[in-house]
């Protein structure tokens, strides 16, 4: 059986029940086998597992890293690096093995080695996790990613190889890489943003057949630039948000790319974009931007709140995410500090200095009270000292797993012991089709 098959067969087999008995089902699951846990922001986390000496193997010293995302199942992470490499770490024992005293034991090694390492020819752009990835499914098992002058690759989380490729070609039959890319809620496709343009695959076709919509209309209105982010509503709506380097965020309709309206505010290049689980508001972030913006995409007219972070100085993403119950947003930045933000407020609400350099990336697990963090920038080294290495201490260019305090039973019991639809729509957590 080939892979697209496979891929078919398991789609299939996804839409045998309906949405609404799957949706029936995992609600009652979740409510009856598993309690969501609340997360206590004003204790600070504590290192489980650290990673940084597999990240100075390459010949370039400074090997910084870029971005960090969890599986939606949660068991393992991918990280992607200066040497064009993307790393996938599993997590040991489903998170139930990691010691307070990990790191202190062996501070000058590595925790544990990556699981896969995959090598991309070019400078890695974006990549993404299949939304309905589950480990116990090999199938399932894959990430997309795209890298400069590389059509979109499928990666097996599982054996690290190749799975195919989505390719897309400009007006001179060169193949034109893809500077964003997410797949839609159905997970039946894959929409990367260009130029000016958005070009939508079918995962089980792979080859260079696709569908293309232009962001700009016929009469020059529309959004203008570099599709730099993509986002999809996860409550199922059809929304899609597009960030721009122009400064400016879309919001279309999935099925049609009709573009709704464009949000204006960013100080640059929007490079990062998010809903809140509740689907109703929208959380953007740009370059040398040291605000990210909060929206209210059902009267988007002003900004809500802004929440800051260190990034005023660089073109450096810096990625932000939202913890599972979607009540607060973590960001990293320059200054070496995770923020903590109450989403219900806008309200600061804790940090903690997750390294020494700047952290790149800051991903929630999707249901434990953990975290991984990800971190570096360029450094500039004077012509004549090229031979000397670049002296780093191990809490810079490194990733971590960071694991959380949750709150007691007797101080979760109301939110715990009351009926779960007596939380608000925007405390909810999102349930999976």
């Amino acid at each position: 059986m080939s892979v697209t098959e496979a891929m078919e067969e398991e789609v299939e087999n996804e839409q045998s029940n309906s949405p609404s008995e799957v949706a029936e089902i995992t609600e009652a699951t979740q409510q009856q086998d598993y309690c969501w846990p609340v997360i206590r922001f004003d204790v600070l986390p504590h290192r489980t597992y650290h990673f940084y000496h597999q990240f100075r193997t390459a010949p370039n010293p400074n090997n910084f890293l870029k971005a960090v995302k969890w599986s939606p199942d949660g068991s393992c992470f991918v990280t992607s690096s200066e040497d064009n490499t993307l790393r996938v770490f599993t997590l040991p024992d489903n998170g139930s093995g990691g010691d307070v005293n990990t790191c202190s034991i062996a501070a000058d090694e590595d925790s544990y080695a990556a699981n896969l390492v995959m090598n991309e020819g070019e400078s890695v752009y974006d990549l993404c996790w299949y939304p309905y990835m589950n480990s116990s499914d090999p199938v399932s098992c894959v990430f997309a990613s795209t890298a400069r002058d590389h059509p979109i690759h499928l990666w097996d989380a599982t054996s690290g190889e190749l799975r195919c490729t989505y390719r897309a070609y400009d007006a001179m039959d060169e193949i034109t890489a893809a500077f964003s890319i997410a797949f839609n809620p159905a997970g039946s496709k894959i929409f990367a943003g260009y130029n000016k343009t958005v070009r939508v695959f079918d995962i089980h076709r792979p080859g260079r057949d696709f569908k293309q919509h232009s962001t700009l209309q016929g009469n020059k209105e529309g959004q203008t630039g570099i599709l730099s982010a993509l986002a999809f509503c996860p409550t199922h709506t059809g929304l899609l948000a597009m960030g721009s380097y122009s400064q400016t965020t879309g919001i279309y309709q999935e099925d049609n790319m009709e573009l709704l309206y464009v949000l204006h505010g960013q100080e640059g290049g929007v490079t990062h974009v998010q809903f809140s689980k509740d689907g109703n508001y929208l959380y953007s972030g740009g370059r040398k931007d040291p605000y990210i913006l909060c929206w209210d995409i059902r009267k988007a007219v002003d900004v809500v709140y802004k929440l800051y972070r260190s990034s005023e100085y660089t073109n450096q993403r810096i990625l932000f995410d939202i913890e599972p119950l979607g009540q607060h947003l973590g960001t990293g930045g320059q200054d070496g500090f995770v923020h903590i933000y109450d989403l219900q407020t806008g309200n600061w609400v804790s940090s903690f200095q997750a390294a020494l350099d700047t952290v790149s990336g800051f991903s929630f697990h999707p249901f434990l009270p953990m975290a991984a963090s990800s971190s570096g920038h360029r450094r500039f080294v004077v012509p004549d000292d090229v031979s000397e290495d670049i002296p780093l201490s191990g809490n810079e260019n490194c990733a971590s797993v960071w694991s959380f305090s949750v709150a007691s039973v007797e101080n979760d019991t109301e939110l715990n012991g009351n009926d779960f639809n007596s939380l608000s729509e925007h405390e909810k957590p999102h349930q999976s089709p």
